[in-house]
């Protein structure tokens, strides 16, 4: 059994961790506020961009001069799977849940016989699939050194992926984040975006409306695209910056409740302990004092 010095110390450090989780909890959460700011102010940009892209692409879709990432290559052999995770730990299953989302998507897609690519942002997505998927990892953008996302850093990404879509490294792009829905729900998501997934209207929507654009689809499709994938990167780092925090301060709170519940167990075991050894020293006084006798 341990003596009672070391249940002193064990309950010190446990109380020590306890106040580190609860600080830990309390950054996260001022840090959430902004962050969850940030990602709701980015969807209706980001749904609005994708809708425009949609309504342009639909008439330009099956023309000769239709953008490569709108048209594709012609081919889906080669998919090239962005996965976007955190940089940090100590937040759940966040990354996990991310990794495992792409973990399965590899894997069907190797077993179909497609051949898979892995650009990582983020550092612990990077360190949980080079474990399984070192030789298909191509690329790791890491962004420990930003201390506020801009979107500069898509735009730096977007550039990445175009450059190798450009020399035919890939037919098709996924993007994968986790999209923040609250502190205790993060969804992990695919969104294709190489080439983009134009949604067919449905049938009792009535008659489209009619554009004349200026210059021609192709045109500005050929400039809103490259744009479109800055965006839609842009949207995913700020909905994972938000889920993060988001699960930073749920894993947080539980870890202080079971560092408290921790204290208590410790406590009173110290206690009886103790309680005990002072019977046991008062039996070893009386008994000797009635020897003397």
């Amino acid at each position: 059994m341990a003596s009672l010095k070391d249940m002193r110390v064990r309950i010190a450090s446990t109380k020590a961790t306890q106040k580190i989780t609860k600080a830990m909890q309390m950054v996260a959460a001022s840090k959430l506020r902004r962050a969850q700011s940030a990602a709701e102010a980015a969807r209706p940009y980001a749904e609005k961009m994708d809708a425009v892209i949609s309504n342009i692409a639909a008439s330009a879709a099956g023309s000769p001069g239709a953008p490569a990432l709108l048209a594709g290559t012609g081919r889906d052999q080669v998919h090239l799977l962005l996965v976007c995770t955190g940089e940090r730990g100590l937040c759940g299953a966040f990354n996990s849940a991310i990794v495992r989302l792409v973990r399965e998507r590899a894997l069907s897609l190797m077993g179909q016989g497609k051949d898979v690519k892995i650009f990582c942002v983020g550092r612990k997505g990077y360190d949980q699939l080079r474990r399984t998927f070192d030789k298909q990892i191509v690329e790791h953008v890491d962004l420990r050194g930003v201390r506020q996302l801009g979107f500069v850093n898509a735009e730096d990404i977007a550039k990445k992926i175009l450059a190798r879509f450009e020399a035919g490294e890939f037919d098709v792009c996924t993007l994968f984040y986790s999209r923040f829905k609250s502190v205790i729900a993060q969804i992990p998501t695919a969104q294709q975006v190489i080439p983009l997934v134009v949604e067919e209207r449905a049938a009792n929507a009535g008659p489209s409306t009619a554009y004349e654009y200026e210059p021609e689809e192709d045109e500005i499709l050929a400039r809103l695209l490259p744009r479109n994938l800055a965006v839609q990167v842009f949207r995913a780092l700020l909905e994972n910056n938000a889920s993060f925090y988001g699960a930073q301060m749920s894993a947080m709170d539980n870890a202080t409740r079971n560092a408290g519940e921790m204290i208590r167990k410790q406590t009173l075991v110290y206690n009886r302990t103790r309680q005990a050894q002072i019977t046991k020293e008062l039996i070893e006084i009386i008994s000797g004092a009635e020897a003397a006798v």
